[in-house]
């Protein structure tokens, strides 16, 4: 069962993506939403996997 859900938005304006993130997965509004910075919706998601990547293995001391 999925935990939360992303997705990649495109803001019309600028040209550019952002994220989504919805928990839990089912939500109807977005628990959070990044700014419009990413390229392209699969660098948006690159992007988000490697945040949670690095803070995943760098836990605070």
């Amino acid at each position: 069962m999925a935990m939360i859900r992303i997705e990649p938005k495109l803001d019309a304006p600028s040209g550019l993506y952002f994220v989504e993130i919805f928990h839990p997965a089912e939500a109807e509004q977005p628990f959070v939403t990044t700014e419009p910075r990413y390229k392209t919706a699969a660098a948006a998601e690159n992007d988000l996997i490697a945040i949670i990547a690095t803070r995943a293995n760098n836990p605070k001391t």
